[in-house]
């Protein structure tokens, strides 16, 4: 990550600010004796002769004493004020006037002994300020000229002319260890058009960034725009593809002002930045009104969303986390990003599979949880097609242990996490988690409690996923394998899900399917072109086809479900309950493509995904056995 320095006040670090002040206080009575002269000399109509050389000084000598005492009242000479700021400029003409004032009232009260003409400190006026600030623009210079960016330094563009590029620019330039030197300025607002920020130009919009690259020959551009749409960082990424010019990015605007990485650490712009998305605005009151002071269990805790979901709940201090695995690993991983310390020996983390209906009873009986994010999930679509009594036996009978131990431990707020694959099913794992999220509903109406399912697509960054997986075949020099040219996916960050799931439990009602607004779709193979490029690297690209039970475009909403919004980004649907007396096993893979062996076979039988039986799930489906 990149770091630029500056030293106090704009001053080079190695420099001794007392020194500084001595020698501008030597400079200020310097101008003060000057434009004392020049308005005796004006006064008298150039006859120097009528001028009174005494007096001269014995008023130079109080004008000195007086920019003296005031200025150190007003810490003119104590570096309360950043060098060469309006601040400093705005106090020195209040000091000036100040001391005009005393003069005038000395010549005005010793008129008889001090022969100087009462409208010399009026004349003086002007040319002390004009002469005091003259001498902060040279010393200035002198300091800027110091403090460029060596000839090592890279050329850089920054996108963005405003607070925070403008910012960046000064830092840059007042900088000698800077590892960049700002050539030119980018933006978008025409009123910016002949704008100069530390004497770095605007050289046009993002439409002329190519040209500016070639002009400048610069070898790094800065986004200087916190919390860039990704659409417009695609943009830009597009404008400067092929010059072999470095992009970098902000750190995200909540992150610095969380005291976080700050205006000049800044790192390079990643694959996710391009499909990722804005943070979300989630009710702190809502989700503190619900978590804070309650006991919390969150199952498949060590999972890429189990553990943001822990880091989350806990900065809404929940009286007690109680994390739920069955990965010892992951539980101490999660536990390490928690507290600093992996020893596992709390009651924090507890050891546990969710196929274990006695242990998980015995859990929640134990430990009585208020609030339950249920993660704990198969996910893998293509493994599961081919062993789908493990999808049964996790997602469907596991998600049932823990919702009658909810229910037997009378959860107030009951949160399962779902899938996009769940809306019009064509696949073992949307079969499954389908039916994991009637069962939710079933379990809100026997209850009555907030019992719901949230329902998005693709995590950036979780275990398993494409981008890690492109990384590692891009570095092992290809191919990449894309199933079909045309597939795309819904993706999400793991924070903004995170947040929006736990913003859910405290808006949902009960029986509800949540969806998250997950935004455009997005080509994967955009994508892999993207990272490819970023790389520097000729990978070739492979297309493998679909597989069982992938579909070419995924949907968050089923055919036969109508959503309504609840919050900018969650909307609602209903769905049919599904009593756990009528589940069969069966029944279920005929639904779900499978041939009808055992659950410990896993064969699938060879039929195409667009052939399958993907009717949505009715009231009294699945039928029970014998029926």
């Amino acid at each position: 990550m990149a770091q630029i320095t500056t030293g106090v006040g704009g001053l080079p670090r190695e420099e001794k600010p007392a020194l500084w002040f001595w020698i501008q206080f030597a400079l200020d009575a310097g101008a003060w004796l000057v434009a004392i002269v020049l308005a005796l000399v004006l006064r008298y109509e150039l006859t120097v002769d009528a001028i009174s050389v005494p007096d001269l000084v014995i008023f130079a000598a109080l004008a000195i004493a007086g920019q003296a005492v005031v200025g150190y009242i007003f810490a003119l000479y104590r570096g309360r004020y950043v060098f060469g700021s309006f601040n400093e400029a705005r106090l020195l003409v209040v000091v000036t006037v100040i001391v005009s004032a005393l003069l005038l009232a000395a010549t005005l009260l010793f008129y008889r002994s001090l022969h100087v003409p009462r409208s010399t400190a009026l004349i003086a006026f002007p040319f002390a300020c004009l002469f005091m600030a003259a001498s902060r623009y040279v010393k200035r210079m002198y300091v800027e000229s110091r403090a460029k960016p060596g000839s090592g330094a890279q050329r850089t563009l920054i996108y963005g002319a405003g607070f925070l590029g403008g910012s960046l620019a000064r830092r840059m330039n007042n900088d000698p260890q800077s590892p960049y030197r700002p050539v030119g300025l980018i933006d978008d607002d025409p009123g910016k058009k002949h704008l100069r920020i530390d004497s770095v130009p605007v050289l046009g919009r993002t439409e002329d960034i190519a040209d500016a690259v070639r002009r400048t020959r610069a070898g790094v551009l800065v986004v200087a725009v916190a919390d860039l749409e990704a659409k417009k960082l695609r943009e830009i990424s597009d404008h400067v593809a092929g010059q072999q010019v470095r992009v970098l990015v902000l750190p995200p605007l909540r992150d610095m002002l969380a005291g976080g990485p700050g205006i000049g650490d800044f790192r390079d712009v990643a694959v996710e930045d391009l499909i990722g998305r804005h943070p979300v605005d989630t009710n702190v009151d809502e989700i503190a009104g619900y978590l804070t002071g309650r006991r919390v269990l969150v199952t498949g805790a060590g999972g890429s969303i189990g553990s943001e979901l822990c880091r989350q709940i806990s900065a809404f201090a929940p009286a007690e986390l109680i994390m739920v695995d069955r990965d010892e690993s992951a539980l101490q991983a999660t536990q390490i990003s928690l507290t600093g310390r992996g020893l596992l020996d709390g009651r924090d983390t507890v050891l546990a599979d969710i196929r274990d209906e006695e242990a998980i009873g015995k859990i929640f009986s134990r430990r009585r949880p208020e609030v339950v994010f249920h993660a704990a999930a198969l996910k893998h679509v293509s493994l599961l097609e081919q062993y789908p009594g493990e999808a049964w036996k996790t997602n469907v009978l596991g998600s049932l242990n823990v919702l009658r131990a909810a229910l037997e431990a009378e959860v107030q707020t009951f949160v399962n996490i779902s899938t996009d694959k769940a809306a019009n099913p064509a696949s073992v794992l949307g079969h499954s988690k389908r039916m994991a999220e009637r069962m939710t509903a079933w379990a809100a109406h026997v209850s009555g409690r907030r019992f719901v399912s949230v329902r998005f697509g693709n995590v950036i960054g979780s275990r398993g996923s494409m981008l890690p997986l492109f990384t590692e075949q891009i570095r092992a020099g290809g191919p990449v394998t894309v199933t079909d040219p045309e597939v795309s996916r819904f993706f999400m960050t793991i924070p903004e899900a995170c947040q929006l799931l736990v913003q859910a439990g405290a808006i949902g009602v009960p029986g509800d399917v949540l969806i998250l607004d997950m935004g455009e779709p997005v080509k994967i193979l955009d994508v892999a072109q993207r990272m490819i490029a970023m790389s520097g690297r000729e990978v070739d690209i492979v297309y493998t086809g679909l597989r069982h039970g992938e579909k070419l475009h995924e949907e968050l909403i089923g055919s036969d479900e109508v959503d309504e919004k609840l919050h900018p980004k969650i909307s609602r649907t209903a769905i049919a309950e599904l009593d756990p007396e009528r589940l069969d096993y069966g029944e279920w893979k005929r639904r779900a493509g499978m041939d009808g062996n055992g659950p410990e076979t896993g064969f699938i039988s060879i039929v195409p995904t667009q052939q399958r039986d993907a009717r949505p799930y009715e009231p009294g489906y699945p039928p029970a056995a014998g029926q």
